[in-house]
């Protein structure tokens, strides 16, 4: 599973979700779901803007956490 780890970056720049909207010129309501890691289809511009506007890695802003239970595609 991927996960925004967004929130913990911006604590600890001491940064503002606020903050960030202005920088990247997305709408706050857009930062808050990928502050809140409430995204379900991570867009590339979105990210782009936010790793732009912090000056980060997408690894900065994003991790990978291996699910317990594989998926199978006939479950999607």
């Amino acid at each position: 599973m991927v996960r925004l780890t967004i929130d913990k970056y911006l604590k600890a720049c001491g940064i503002t979700r606020y903050e960030l909207a202005k920088r990247t010129e997305v709408k706050f309501q857009t930062i808050d779901r990928y502050y809140k890691n409430r995204v379900v289809r991570y867009d590339s511009y979105i990210l782009d803007r936010i790793c732009a506007a912090l000056e980060c890695s997408i690894n900065d802003v994003m991790e990978y956490v291996k699910d317990e239970a594989p998926i199978h595609p006939d479950d999607v």
